[in-house]
C-alpha cells in the first residue's frame, strides 16, 4: 500500500480563492486576482518567509492561465536547464499553450544564471514565476527585476492558520483535534506564521495520540521546540538589529528586551550585539549620558570573559539602560559635519603659533610664535584663535538640554563669554 500523501499536499489549495492569508496576492485588489481577472500574465518574484504558500501560488497562478507548469529548483538546476525549459515552452506555443517557469529558491541563481532568463522573459515566451525567501534587491541583477513583479508575501496570521487548522480537521480522517481552546490557541502560535509548520505539527499530534484534550502546558511539552526563524546573514540579521537599534533610540526597553531575545535565540554572535550596544551607547546617548558607554563596554568585556548564555543577561542590562538614559546625537551631528569641513579643508595649515617647533628651522620659520600657554592664563583659558587662516571658528557642538549635556552646555557658554571678553 503507497504511503498517504502528507498533508500539506493533501489541502494545498487548487485555485486562488482557496489560499488564505496573503491579500496582497489574491484579495480582490490582489495582484494576481488582477492578473488572472484582466487575463494578462506577467512574471512575478514571490518574496517571504518559509510556509507561506509561495510555491501552492505559483502552480494555481499557472492554473489560473490554462498554462503549463514547470517547476525548476535553482538549488540544483543550471543554464542548460533553463534551455531545456525553454525549448519545451517553446513547442507548446505553437499548439497555443502558455507556459509557466517555477523557479525555487531564485536568489541562489548566478548573474550568468539570470541573464539566460532574459530573453525568454522579455519575449513572453516563458512567464517566469521565482520564489525567493532574500531580499530580490541583493540577490537578482536589475535587468531581472525590471521584467517583473515582486509580490512580498507575509507569514500568515493567526486567522488565516485558524482556517488551514479548520479545513485539516473537515477530513474525515482527522476531525477535531484533542484540543482544550487553550492548547489550540498555542498549536497556531508554534507554527510561527508558517502554514506548512502547522500541518506538519497537527500530523505529528495524531500520530502521538493524546490520550486527552491537551492545553497550552501540555502541548509544548508534547511537541519539539522549533528553532526561532533567523538568517544571521540576510535580512533577519539587518532587520532585527535596526528594530533592537530603533527601540533604543526610541527609548522602549521592553521592546529591546524582545528584540535582543530574538536575535540570541535565533544564534546571532553575542560579542557582535555587544559590539553595536556600544554604537548606540556612542550615538544615540553621548555625552547626554557619559556612563552608558562604560556600561556598554563592560558588558562586551564581560561577554567576551564568559560568554553565552550567562553573559546573555549583561548584553540586556546595557540594553536596558540604554533605552531609558537621556538621548543626544549632538556630538554623532557634530562629528559629522567636523569631519565634512575637513575633507573640505585638507590643504590648510593650522595658525602657525600652535604648530609644534622642535627645531632651530621650524622655530625660525615662525612655529611656536606667540604661542599662549593657557595654564598662565587668567581662568586657565587664553582664548587664541586655533583655526586655519582662511576658516572661520566653527560651531560643530550643539548640547541638548538633557541629561549631562546640560552640564555641557554650561561649560560651552562659560568659555564662549570668557571669549569674547578677551
Amino acid at each position: 500500500m503507497p504511503a498517504p500523501e502528507p498533508l500539506a499536499a493533501r489541502l494545498r489549495p487548487r485555485h486562488l480563492h482557496e489560499v488564505v492569508g496573503q491579500p496582497a496576492a489574491v484579495g480582490p485588489d490582489g495582484l494576481l486576482s488582477k492578473l488572472v481577472a484582466a487575463q494578462t500574465p506577467a512574471s512575478v518574484l514571490f518574496w517571504g518567509p518559509p510556509g507561506v504558500g509561495k510555491t501552492t501560488l505559483a502552480q494555481v497562478y499557472a492554473q489560473a492561465f490554462g498554462a503549463d507548469f514547470m517547476p525548476l529548483s535553482a538549488v540544483s538546476a543550471g543554464v542548460s536547464d533553463i534551455r531545456a525549459a525553454v525549448k519545451a515552452a517553446a513547442t507548446v506555443q505553437h499548439l497555443g499553450r502558455r507556459t509557466v517557469l517555477f523557479i525555487d529558491e531564485i536568489h541562489r541563481f548566478n548573474k550568468a544564471q539570470q541573464d539566460a532568463l532574459l530573453p525568454d522573459v522579455e519575449s513572453g515566451l516563458i512567464i517566469l514565476v521565482g520564489a525567493t525567501t532574500e531580499n530580490p534587491s541583493f540577490s537578482l541583477n536589475n535587468a531581472l527585476l525590471s521584467r517583473t513583479h515582486v509580490l512580498v508575501l507575509q507569514s500568515l496570521t493567526e486567522s488565516a492558520l485558524a482556517e488551514i487548522l479548520s479545513r485539516a480537521e473537515a477530513l474525515p480522517d482527522i476531525g477535531p483535534l484533542p484540543l482544550t481552546p487553550e492548547g489550540r490557541s498555542a498549536l497556531l502560535q508554534a507554527a510561527h506564521g508558517d502554514g506548512r509548520s502547522l500541518l506538519n505539527l497537527v500530523e505529528l499530534l495524531i500520530s502521538l495520540k493524546p490520550p486527552e484534550a491537551l492545553d497550552a502546558a501540555a502541548l509544548h511539552r508534547l511537541l519539539p521546540q522549533r528553532v526561532a526563524m533567523y538568517d544571521r546573514a540576510g535580512d533577519w540579521h539587518y532587520d532585527l538589529i535596526s528594530a533592537l537599534h530603533k527601540s533604543i533610540r526610541g527609548s522602549d526597553p521592553d521592546a529591546a528586551l524582545y528584540y535582543l531575545a530574538r536575535m540570541l535565540a535565533g544564534g546571532e554572535d553575542g560579542l557582535y550585539l555587544a559590539r553595536r550596544l556600544v554604537r548606540m551607547a556612542i550615538e544615540d546617548i553621548g555625552l547626554a549620558d557619559p556612563e552608558a558607554l562604560k556600561l556598554a563596554q563592560a558588558a562586551q568585556a564581560a561577554y567576551a570573559q564568559i560568554g553565552s548564555p550567562e553573559a546573555d543577561l549583561a548584553l540586556a542590562e546595557v540594553a536596558v539602560y540604554l533605552a531609558l538614559a537621556p538621548k543626544s546625537n549632538a556630538l554623532y551631528v557634530a562629528w559629522k559635519a567636523a569631519q565634512q569641513l575637513a575633507n573640505e579643508t585638507a590643504q590648510l595649515l593650522p595658525p602657525k603659533q600652535i604648530m609644534n617647533a622642535p627645531t632651530a628651522l621650524m622655530r625660525s620659520l615662525g612655529h611656536g610664535a606667540g604661542y599662549a600657554y593657557d595654564h598662565d592664563a587668567p581662568d586657565g583659558f587664553s582664548g587664541q584663535n586655533y583655526w586655519p587662516d582662511g576658516v572661520a571658528p566653527q560651531s560643530f557642538y550643539t548640547p541638548i538640554e538633557r541629561g549631562f549635556e546640560r552640564e555641557m552646555a554650561k561649560r560651552l557658554a562659560y568659555f564662549a563669554k570668557l571669549r569674547t571678553s578677551r
